[in-house]
């Protein structure tokens, strides 16, 4: 089996290319990234693509299944930018895919698709994915979802799988995470048990998260076996703001999220932050997820609870983590830290 990974080299990419190259059934993999890696693993070729610009056809020509997680977070402060590359690069990805006779297509969506959801139930894959208007992140992944329900009703043959995660975490992409949501002003040193004076807690604020070893196994199983359709993705149990106060050994404190998105929209504005102030309501309505149809359809279960997944970012954070590709690379320190503020904070990845 010969597959294609387009989004090759970043969180759940390089986790899931190792997953792949265990598999005894998948005999060959391709890694596609705007930015080749010094990371190599077995059975994997690399190819550098822009999914904007380049000639995916002749990429997917003679795959058995193109998985696609290729998505831009930032700049959060040109949303065009960010369209081109989300929403039109995805249209290319799916349209490469049929012209070049891919059986299988395996998308990665997300909680964030999701409309906002009921406060007394989690609702399974049927809840309606229109996004949250006010977040990019939101708008873009339903409207992929909309282009999706199109490209099935056109191309029948192909068997379209969407992956919904909760929030991914793993120790080795702490330092992307920090780069887009917290930005250079961040301090590691002080993401340690014991050191946060406290944690807000913000009414409604709930997490589903995993691991990345744990997402990567639900997308090879989604590439190894005939199924269809979406599956929601997530760890139990569902944290709160207590929850990660405990993590990190610290108290929580009220905050209203008319406060906290007060705060966050300052910093932001003053370059601060480069988490646009959108995704704070994002998350707040954000549903809980059911994670049934997984579980009998895909047969996956998480092997990592999702507190351990975020002490992994927690550790991760405070120790610079990361690897040998673009995406993931590790804490730069000071000097690193001055070009991601050179780059604007919002403006890129600083990397």
């Amino acid at each position: 089996m010969r597959v294609v990974v387009v989004g090759a080299t970043g969180n759940v990419g390089t986790s899931l290319v190792r997953a792949l190259a265990a598999d005894d059934g998948v005999t060959s993999i391709v890694g596609v990234a705007r930015r080749l890696p010094g990371w190599r693993i077995d059975r994997t070729d690399w190819r550098q693509a822009d999914v904007a610009t380049a000639d995916l056809t002749r990429i997917f020509d003679g795959a058995d299944a193109v998985v696609h997680l290729a998505w831009l977070f930032q700049p959060t402060r040109d949303p065009a930018t960010t369209w081109r590359a989300n929403v039109l690069g995805s249209m290319r990805v799916f349209r490469a895919a049929a012209e070049a006779g891919v059986p299988a297509l395996v998308h990665a969506s997300s909680v964030g698709a999701y409309s906002p959801g009921p406060d007394d139930r989690a609702v399974d894959e049927s809840w309606p994915t229109h996004g949250w208007p006010g977040a990019a992140y939101g708008r873009e992944k339903a409207y992929v979802e909309r282009v999706l329900d199109v490209f099935e009703h056109d191309h029948p043959s192909i068997r379209v799988v969407r992956m919904r995660p909760g929030f991914i975490f793993q120790r080795v992409a702490a330092t992307e995470q920090r780069r887009l949501f917290g930005g250079p002003f961040v301090p590691g040193w002080l993401i340690k048990e014991g050191r946060i004076p406290f944690v807000p807690d913000i009414p409604g604020l709930r997490l589903q998260a995993l691991h990345a070893e744990d997402a990567a196994e639900a997308y090879r199983l989604a590439v190894t076996k005939q199924v269809r359709g979406a599956f929601n993705l997530a760890a139990a149990p569902v944290l709160d703001p207590p929850d990660l106060a405990k993590l990190l050994g610290t108290r929580t404190v009220p905050v209203s999220p008319a406060v906290a998105r007060t705060v966050m929209s300052a910093a932001w504005h003053l370059r601060l932050l480069p988490a646009a102030p959108g995704l704070l309501d994002l998350v707040l309505q954000a549903p809980i997820m059911k994670t049934d149809r997984a579980r009998d359809v895909l047969g996956w279960t998480p092997r990592h609870p999702s507190w351990e997944a975020v002490r992994e970012l927690f550790e991760g954070l405070h120790d610079g983590a990361g690897m040998d590709t673009a995406p993931l690379a590790p804490d730069g320190g000071p000097v690193g830290r001055v070009k991601e503020l050179a780059t604007g904070v919002g403006g890129t990845s600083g990397v």
